[in-house]
């Protein structure tokens, strides 16, 4: 018994090892499979986000979501301290009776408490060990808890600074698309104000967004479920309405040169697929259509009237159609997962910017 615990305690030290590398070192993607706490998180997110469903009052339900991204934060922090104590534990236990304690022998239950001291580098001295194991034992896991600290502690910046210069540009697409945003009033906007050679601009930018959001989420994937400060936004609504206006712009606008609008279109729907793929594979009976041919006529006609002209034809609807099946099951896949809405293709009436709306 002594001997499978020691072989149980430095497999789990390894793969905590690992886990703990692999999400919080190796800023790349890495495979999954053998990562402890992946599991728990997964269960968790997805029990949390059902949750949040039965919450019927739209304030209070973001508020209750809004807890997610970092209750699944400190929760895996919490998963990788408690295997590593298990794992000392059960090495120290593997090691025979060679710990002195107040009351004698040394149980389990007292070989838990002392590994979570030296773990935590707290070295209450209460509990010694006496021979030259243990004592290396008791070396290698308080270096292991330094290095864990040491980890989580230059982690949390790099992590909240990704989160906040995500979150600054979804900000900044307020004055841009309106809220929720539309890819309609995109156009319609820049059309009223005779400034339609800005979306260029517009779609460089979001391309670079679009490259930042998919490398820092695909090395943090917990930032996903990270919600935005307003009810009504969210990063996967904003990757929608990105690339619904390079769709749009790509089919054809007069007066519009579509380079910039294919160069984006290629990024954010690369950001679509690689992060969606952490939350699963569209389904095979698919999605409700979010521009039927009703909706399509009133996009052309609500950019007409702004003074923007979509290409029109059985073409053109062809060619709109073939680019949105490039990205909307995948969009649908993190909508899903995360309960991030995707926005329509229309401005909802009515509805006013957040900034025109804070008190």
């Amino acid at each position: 018994m002594r001997l499978l615990a020691t072989v149980a305690g430095i497999v789990l030290v390894a793969l905590t090892l690992w886990d703990v590398f692999s999400i919080m070192v190796l800023t790349r993607r890495a495979n999954r499979q053998l990562q402890l706490s992946s599991f728990v998180v997964y269960r968790l997110r997805k029990v949390y986000i059902a949750a949040g469903r039965y919450i019927r009052d739209r304030t209070q339900r973001e508020n209750f979501l809004g807890i997610a991204g970092p209750l699944l934060l400190f929760v895996r922090f919490g998963v990788w301290s408690l295997i590593f104590i298990l794992a000392y534990a059960l090495l120290q236990w593997g090691a025979g009776d060679h710990i002195a304690a107040p009351e004698g022998g040394a149980s389990f239950a007292t070989l838990l408490y002392y590994s979570g001291t030296t773990f935590f580098t707290v070295g209450l001295g209460d509990i010694t060990p006496v021979a030259i194991w243990p004592r290396l034992l008791n070396v290698f896991e308080a270096g292991t808890g330094f290095l864990f600290l040491g980890l989580v502690i230059s982690y949390l910046p790099a992590f909240y600074s990704d989160f906040a210069r995500r979150e600054a540009r979804i900000s900044s697409l307020d004055a841009w698309a309106g809220s929720p945003p539309s890819a309609g009033e995109v156009l319609g906007r820049l059309g009223r104000e005779q400034a339609l050679p800005e979306i260029h601009s517009f779609l460089s930018n979001w391309e670079n967004w679009a490259a930042e959001t998919m490398e820092s989420h695909l090395s943090y994937p917990i930032l996903a479920a990270f919600r935005s400060q307003h009810e009504d936004q969210s990063w996967v609504s904003a990757l929608a309405t990105v690339l619904d206006v390079s769709a749009l712009v790509m089919v054809g606008i007069d007066g519009l040169n579509p380079r910039a609008a294919r160069l984006t279109f290629a990024m954010a729907r690369h950001a679509a697929v690689d992060l969606s793929q952490i939350f699963g594979r569209p389904r095979h009976d698919g999605y409700a259509d979010r521009l039927p041919s009703i909706e399509l006529a009133q996009l052309r006609a609500y950019m007409s009237a702004n003074g923007v002209t979509l290409a029109g034809g059985q073409a053109a609807d062809a060619r709109l159609a073939e680019l949105r099946g490039l990205y909307e099951p995948y969009l649908e896949v993190l909508a899903e997962a995360l309960f991030m809405p995707l926005p329509g293709w229309l401005p909802q009436a009515g509805a006013r910017d957040n900034w025109q709306r804070t008190a």
